[in-house]
């Protein structure tokens, strides 16, 4: 078996408007198919669920392409693209969701006991009060009947709140990363490079006002622990760690809880089993990242040696990407994979992969479900008759690679 010869363009119009019907065509086409971005290089998607479980959990399989022989970094060719300047560049090229191996696992182990499950269980009232506080507002924007778009109004600045806080953003500087991460994923190359450089700049203020006075935050953190050891963290890689745990902590759970909500009003019998089963709203967060989750496929992998995925022989050095959303739907890992059931058994541990696997496995997938289960049952407790304020098949989606984001959803609470 051999992949494509013709390389999918994972922006076509059919995928950007069809993602589902789109991925699971090249899932049952094969198992591994050649695909593009934006023109940059040919790569290997890999589409079911048991492979691509296999890519996500092999050390073979790596993210820096330095690694795999010096092969052709795709992630460099996007960012030439979208004209990125050198020096910007390399607060993308490097950092804790591209680096693997020794560099990986210590820059993850100073990050990772602000996302242990009982620091997460500690935040749980604070993610409560804010969550009370948007549905207030929601409630006076919804009043007479008036339309309330749910994605800006709950699904951005509930995770923005979180995430800033849990990392040190003040509260008057928050509302720019939203603006930061529309820009930021829009790939447009007019408005990124002065966007990033904001935001790189930012950080190291941020970093400086920390070392001027420290404050319980992840911030803070970070710095005592480069000036207790310099060797242990950079400046360049704490301005690297803040930035992608800012962007990648807010941009996701904002369209799980987006896509989410929209599931679940036009799934009626699954809300009213919720209503009626309180207790499987945690369970019911799990479905809806496997079956709505806002990430399509990973970044770039690079095999260190030819290894052979779904009876195809990858060579080293060879892009590598995996596709989230066809192996979430995949006809041989579950039943009825294009259905939405909050009841679902997955069996041992999540039973999907809308969170990764191995090494690179989201580092905030604990923030991220207990914001989406306190987001979606305060919600739907506060607002009982909660409808669309249009047909769901009049709602537009952002043609972001790699993202099933919807542009809007507007919503009437009354």
């Amino acid at each position: 078996m051999t992949t494509r010869t013709e390389p999918q363009d994972l922006l076509a119009p059919d995928m950007l408007a069809d993602p589902y019907t789109g991925y699971s065509r090249l899932r049952e086409q094969a198992p591994t198919v050649t695909v593009t971005l934006l023109g940059t290089p040919p790569a290997v998607m890999v589409t079911r669920f048991e492979d691509v479980r296999a890519v996500l959990t092999d050390t073979r399989f790596v993210t820096d392409p330095e690694l795999a022989g010096g092969a052709a970094s795709v992630r460099q060719a996007l960012l030439d693209q979208l004209g990125v300047p050198e020096d910007l560049a390399e607060y993308l090229m490097r950092n804790i969701l591209t680096t693997d191996g020794a560099d990986h696992t210590r820059l993850r182990k100073l990050v990772s006991r602000a996302f242990t499950v009982k620091r997460v269980s500690a935040l749980r009232p604070r993610v409560e009060e804010i969550t009370a506080r948007l549905l207030d507002d929601i409630t006076a924007a919804g009043a007479g009947g008036r339309p309330v778009d749910l994605v800006e109004a709950f699904g951005y600045p509930l995770p923005i709140a979180v995430i800033c806080e849990l990392v040190g953003v003040p509260e008057p500087e928050r509302a720019q990363w939203h603006e930061w991460g529309r820009v930021l994923t829009s790939m447009d190359p007019e408005r990124i490079p002065a966007v990033l450089r904001a935001a790189v700049d930012h950080v190291h203020a941020l970093i400086d006002a920390r070392r001027a006075e420290p404050a319980d935050d992840l911030i803070t953190a970070l710095v005592q622990a480069q000036e207790d050891d310099g060797d242990r963290l950079s400046d360049r890689e704490m301005v690297t760690m803040i930035f992608a745990l800012v962007m990648a902590g807010h941009e996701t759970t904002a369209h799980l809880i987006s896509n989410g909500t929209l599931a679940l009003l036009t799934h009626p019998e699954q809300l009213a089993q919720l209503r009626a089963e309180p207790q499987r709203w945690p369970q019911a967060v799990g479905e809806l990242m496997r079956a709505r989750g806002p990430v399509q496929f990973t970044q770039f992998r690079y095999p260190t040696e030819d290894v052979e995925v779904g009876g195809t022989v990858i060579a080293a050095g060879t892009p590598v990407v995996a596709g989230l959303l066809p192996a979430n739907h995949d006809p041989r890992a579950f039943d009825r994979p294009d259905d939405i059931d909050v009841r679902r058994d997955t069996g041992r541990g999540e039973g999907h992969l809308g969170f990764g696997q191995g090494a690179h496995y989201c580092l905030g997938a604990a923030l991220a479900r207990q914001e989406g289960e306190i987001a979606f049952r305060m919600l739907f407790d506060r607002f009982p008759d909660l409808a669309l304020a249009v047909p769901a098949a009049e709602l537009s989606w952002d043609p972001r690679p790699g993202f099933s984001r919807l542009a809007e959803l507007p919503v009437r609470v009354s």
